[in-house]
């Protein structure tokens, strides 16, 4: 395939998960006024919790001024423009998809960020009264899907070097 239909796929991930989040943002905060209501009740171990996340990644970092707030949408705007180029760059397709994940989940953070100040998270699973998970949202899980892809790849499929298919001998022998 070639390689820019490849890195043409990515950054429809990308802007796929990016659509997807803020048509779910705006569906939770518009049409469900979760900011209201504050809590949904879907299933025994599934809720729809409002939550304003004004750090980043496990609430740290907390913006608590207008100056880290905008620190904050810097810092990670430098992080999603790293991503992007990487993209750009990579070849396989697998790892291409996986960093069109973490490109669109970064923007509707950041998205959200700059438009309202924090990040909206929504999704609470849990069982019984223990969570396992922070409360987010579909841009957060696309980042750690995508974030767990090229982890497990980097550690699970590891290119052989041509050269490590050559005999000793005949390696021996290419080198006089």
């Amino acid at each position: 395939m070639n390689p820019w239909r490849k890195r043409l796929i990515g950054l429809l991930v990308a802007a796929v998960v990016f659509a997807l989040d803020v048509g779910i943002k705006s569906w939770v905060v518009g049409g469900l006024r979760l900011n209201e209501i504050q809590q949904v009740y879907v299933l025994p171990f599934f809720n729809l919790t409002w939550t304003q996340n004004f750090g980043v990644s496990l609430g740290l970092f907390t913006a608590g001024s207008p100056e880290a707030r905008w620190a904050l949408v810097a810092m990670t705007g430098a992080i999603a423009a790293f991503v992007l180029v990487w993209l750009l760059r990579e070849r396989k397709l697998p790892d291409i998809v996986a960093l069109g994940l973490v490109l669109g989940g970064a923007a509707g953070n950041i998205r959200d960020r700059y438009t309202v100040g924090y990040v909206i998270d929504y999704a609470d699973f849990h069982i019984g009264s223990v969570r396992p998970f922070l409360i987010f949202n579909l841009a957060d899980a696309a980042i750690t899907i995508g974030v767990l892809i090229i982890l497990a790849r980097s550690l699970l499929s590891r290119d052989k070097p041509e050269k490590a298919a050559q005999p000793a001998h005949e390696a021996q022998e290419n080198a006089s």
